[in-house]
């Protein structure tokens, strides 16, 4: 299985990366799992909602670019389905049975995702209804990515 993470913007705190790494690490023996940052756009804290829709759109435009015609497209967002990681671990399972053997999550930005990529998304999903920092997202979807992997193949650590 290839897994993409595209996320937005470029990570710069070292006890994030090092987290990300380290699963990155434990996840090589279950899937291909790579990490692609695509740049983002300035936007202060006064933005118009103009202002707001066009850098969803200008970086909808680069995660887009990343994403081939046959990958299966989860969006992370705060308006999609919650899961626990058993169901992850159970689509996941479902998604590889029946072919699907490229996926990519997508994290947006700090404004994030714009109506393209949630339009071109298979299924959105949410880790909360709470908002996080989206550097952090791409450790706990790393963690959770993980942990859905021991649990397809009945290795203990998801309890």
């Amino acid at each position: 299985m290839n897994i993409s993470i595209i996320a937005v913007g470029k990570l710069k705190e070292k006890y994030l990366k090092q987290g990300i790494q380290e699963y990155m690490k434990r996840l090589g023996s279950y899937a291909n799992v790579q990490m692609v940052e695509v740049a983002d756009e300035k936007a202060p804290d006064n933005l118009s909602e103009n202002e707001i829709i066009q850098v969803k759109e200008k970086e909808g435009e680069r995660i887009l670019s990343k994403i081939s015609q046959d990958t299966f497209v989860i969006a992370l967002a705060i308006e999609g389905q919650a899961w626990t990681s058993e169901r992850l671990a159970k689509e996941l399972d479902q998604l590889a049975t029946y072919g699907k053997s490229k996926i990519a999550f997508v994290i947006g930005g700090s404004v994030g995702l714009g109506k393209a990529v949630l339009n071109r998304s298979d299924l959105q999903l949410s880790f909360s209804k709470m908002t996080f920092p989206h550097q952090l997202m791409r450790l706990i979807l790393s963690e959770q990515i993980y942990r859905a992997f021991r649990i397809i193949h009945g290795h203990a650590y998801h309890k």
